[in-house]
C-alpha cells in the first residue's frame, strides 16, 4: 500500500521572488531545473525520509491562486515559521490554531498569491 500523495508543485509568476521568499521562511536551498519547458525550483528531498517531493513551478499552465488545492507543509516550530513568513511579506490567512488535542495548523498567502498551509511536525512523528 502506498500513500496517494507523491509530489506537489506551487505555481509562481516570479521565480526569483518565490525562491527568496521560501528560502527565508523555511531556511532551505533550492535546486533549479527546466522540466518539460517549465522553470522549476526543487525543494530539498531526502531519499528514504517521510514526505513527498515538491517544487516551485513557473510556466504557462501554472497560475497562483488562493482558491485552488491547499498544500500543507510540515514544520518543526509552526509559530516561528509563521512569524518568518510574515516577516518575509506573507499575508496571514489563518492564525496558528490548535485543532483537536495535538494538531496545530496555520495558513498564509505567499509572495505569489498562493494559499499555503502549515502543519506542526510533532503530529507526524512515529
Amino acid at each position: 500500500m502506498v500513500n496517494i500523495g507523491m509530489h506537489f508543485e506551487i505555481p509562481v509568476t516570479d521565480m526569483q521572488r518565490a525562491i527568496a521568499f521560501y528560502s527565508a521562511v523555511f531556511e532551505i536551498e533550492f535546486e533549479r531545473a527546466q522540466i518539460d519547458g517549465n522553470e522549476m525550483a526543487l525543494f530539498p528531498f531526502i531519499d528514504g525520509a517521510k514526505g513527498c517531493s515538491g517544487a516551485l513551478a513557473r510556466g504557462e499552465s501554472y497560475v497562483p491562486s488562493l482558491d485552488g488545492t491547499r498544500i500543507y507543509l510540515t514544520v518543526n516550530n509552526i509559530e516561528q515559521v509563521m512569524a518568518d513568513a510574515l516577516l518575509a511579506g506573507a499575508k496571514l490567512l489563518y492564525p496558528v490554531t490548535l485543532v483537536g488535542e495535538a494538531i496545530k495548523v496555520a495558513e498564509f498567502q505567499d509572495s505569489e498569491g498562493n494559499r499555503i498551509a502549515l502543519l506542526d511536525k510533532a503530529i507526524c512523528a512515529d
